[in-house]
C-alpha cells in the first residue's frame, strides 16, 4: 500500500514539475511577444506622430512629398468595398457549414476555407493581376483590388462565423424546431442573432487584415497620387501600405516622414479595429 502511495506521489510531483515548466515557457513566450509588440508600437508611435502634420490629411501625394489624403481615401474605399463583397458570401458559407455541419458540402467549405487561409497573399495578388488586370482588361483598378482582398478575407469570415454559430446552445434551436420553425427561421431568427457579436468580431478582424495588406494591392490597385475618381475599372487607387513600402527607402526626408506617418495610421487603424473586435467578443461572453 505504501509503495502505491509513493508511486502516486512521485507521479504527482513529476506532473507538477512538467506543469511548472510549461507555465514558465508560456510566460517566456508571452513576454517575448509583448516586448516585440511593444517595441514595434513604440517605434511607430515615436516616428509616426512626429511626421503627422495637417498636410498629411489635407493634401495628396506629390512625388516623394505632399500628403497622404489619396492613400487614406483609397485604403478606406478598398477596405469597405472588399467587405461589401466578402461579408455576404463569408457569413452565408459559415452559416451553412454550422447549420448543416454533417453534410459533404459543409466539409468541402471547411476544406476550401482552410486551404485559402494558407495561400500567400502575393499569390492572390498574382491571380488578380492575371485574371482581372490583364485577362479582363480592367488594368489597375478598384474593382480588381476589392475582389482580390475579398477573396483573401473570405475564409476568415467563414470560419469565425461557423465558430460563433457553434457556440449557440443546441437547446435553443431544438426548441424552435419543436415549435414548428423551419430551417430558415431557426438560422436567421435564432442562431445568427445570438452569434452576431462573434460574427462581427470576425468581420472586424477581416477588415483589419484588408487594411494591412500590400502585396495583393501592388498587383491589382497599382498606385495613384490623385484622389479616387469614382471609376471602378481602369483607374489605379492609392493606399497607405504602398506609401510605407515605396517611401521608406527613398533618400529624401519628406518621403521617409510620409512612410512613418502611413505606418502610424495603418497601425492605429488595425489596433483600433482589433480592440473593437475584442470588446465585442467580451460583451458577447
Amino acid at each position: 500500500m505504501s509503495a502505491t502511495v509513493a508511486i502516486r506521489a512521485a507521479r504527482v510531483r513529476t506532473r507538477r514539475r512538467w506543469s511548472s515548466a510549461g507555465w514558465v515557457l508560456c510566460a517566456a513566450g508571452f513576454g517575448l511577444l509583448a516586448v516585440a509588440m511593444g517595441w514595434i508600437l513604440l517605434m511607430v508611435l515615436l516616428r509616426g506622430i512626429g511626421a503627422l502634420t495637417p498636410t498629411v490629411f489635407t493634401e495628396v501625394t506629390q512625388g516623394t512629398g505632399g500628403g497622404l489624403l489619396n492613400a487614406i481615401e483609397g485604403t478606406v474605399v478598398i477596405g469597405i468595398g472588399s467587405m461589401l463583397l466578402a461579408v455576404p458570401f463569408g457569413v452565408a458559407a459559415g452559416l451553412y457549414a454550422a447549420q448543416f455541419s454533417h453534410t459533404v458540402f459543409a466539409s468541402v467549405i471547411r476544406f476550401l476555407a482552410d486551404v485559402l487561409v494558407g495561400v500567400p497573399s502575393i499569390v492572390l495578388g498574382y491571380f488578380g493581376y492575371v485574371t482581372m488586370v490583364e485577362g479582363l482588361g480592367w488594368n489597375f483598378s478598384l474593382a480588381a483590388a476589392c475582389i482580390t482582398i475579398a477573396i483573401l478575407c473570405l475564409p476568415y469570415i467563414c470560419r469565425t462565423t461557423e465558430l460563433a454559430l457553434g457556440q449557440v446552445p443546441a437547446a435553443m434551436q431544438e426548441a424552435a424546431y419543436a415549435l414548428g420553425a423551419g430551417e430558415g427561421r431557426v438560422a436567421f431568427r435564432i442562431a445568427l442573432p445570438m452569434a452576431l457579436p462573434g460574427v462581427l468580431t470576425g468581420i472586424l478582424l477581416a477588415f483589419a487584415i484588408s487594411i494591412g495588406e500590400t502585396a495583393p494591392l501592388i498587383y491589382t490597385a497599382g498606385w495613384s497620387s490623385y484622389l479616387w475618381t469614382g471609376a471602378v475599372v481602369r483607374s489605379p487607387v492609392g493606399y497607405l501600405t504602398y506609401a510605407i513600402w515605396a517611401f521608406i527607402n527613398e533618400p529624401f526626408k519628406a518621403a521617409n516622414e510620409l512612410a512613418y506617418a502611413a505606418a502610424f495610421l495603418v497601425t492605429f487603424l488595425v489596433l483600433l479595429i482589433s480592440i473593437g473586435a475584442r470588446a465585442a467578443l467580451i460583451r458577447r461572453r
